[in-house]
């Protein structure tokens, strides 16, 4: 599994791949220096139970740790997450 990061003008998006395959994204705006609003999570059907979502989020938080930026999850999946997984509520704005 590859996940990457992508920014351009003020959005941002993780992509997993696995086998040359998109597995899943996880998009985001980016509102300010230090502050990113999660917006969406799509994990392609092909690869649903396999913690995709899980690993996208944890890659944007990685992400906002090194450049000390705050996470606000409108998402529903992502919002999720930060309620249910203590170790990242760290980056929660």
């Amino acid at each position: 599994m590859e996940i990457i990061i992508k920014e351009r003008d003020n959005k941002g998006f993780a992509l997993a791949t696995k086998d040359d395959k998109r597995a899943g994204t996880m998009t985001y705006s980016i509102a300010g220096a230090d502050h990113i609003i999660i917006d969406h999570t799509e994990v392609d059907p092909e690869f649903k139970g396999q913690n995709i979502g899980k690993q996208l989020l944890y890659k944007i938080v990685d992400m906002a740790r090194e450049k000390n930026i705050k996470i606000t999850p409108l998402c529903p999946f992502a919002n999720a997450m930060f309620k249910k997984n203590e170790d990242i509520q760290d980056v929660l704005r």
